[in-house]
């Protein structure tokens, strides 16, 4: 096992935590509110196809890390979710550039693709914006050398965040001829 990287402080991290998710979740509901009318000189859309392209490589790294975890390769396995939480940020800022230029885009699908877009697209929302707190949590209790803890909350937060991200490549391929 490695070392612990921080001392147990679960008071601070517990307020550090809820105030970061609280802020990203605030501050995806209020810019979604918002479009910027400003000529960026290329098609806005690119960000949302960024989002897709850092969505399937937090997927794959995801993937990675299970299977370094699982060949006790420690090292790697921190490493690689370290990687995917730095592209779950990078995705944060793209997606919020994304909908601060485009704003919304209306599906136009009709009848079992319609349904079948809107099931996925719901549970995306609601995982993506109940995930992040547990993604912290589970990264806090490994870095605090908690690994039984961090083992435990891992097996819910591991496919949850997985899900969230393959849906949101899913998601993208179901909108983007609508773009």
């Amino acid at each position: 096992m490695l070392q612990p990287v921080f001392k147990k402080n679960d008071k601070t991290a517990r307020l550090l935590i809820i105030t970061v998710s609280f802020v990203v979740f605030a501050a995806v509901v209020l810019l979604s509110k918002f479009k910027l009318n400003v000529d960026l000189g290329f098609e806005v859309h690119v960000f949302a196809k960024i989002n897709a392209v850092i969505n399937s490589l937090v997927s794959i790294t995801l993937f990675a890390a299970l299977a370094a975890v699982k060949q006790k390769n420690f090292t790697l396995h921190r490493n690689l979710m370290f990687g995917a939480i730095l592209l779950s940020v990078l995705f944060l800022v793209s997606y919020i550039a994304h909908h601060l230029f485009a704003g919304d885009t209306k599906f136009g699908g009709e009848g079992t693709i319609r349904y079948l877009y809107f099931f996925i697209l719901t549970t995306h929302i609601i995982l993506a914006a109940i995930i992040l707190p547990f993604i912290l949590f589970t990264a806090y209790r490994a870095l605090t050398g908690e690994y039984e803890q961090h083992k435990k909350m891992a097996k819910y937060t591991f496919p949850l965040w997985l899900y969230v991200s393959i849906t949101g490549v899913v998601v993208y391929l179901l909108i983007s001829p609508y773009y």
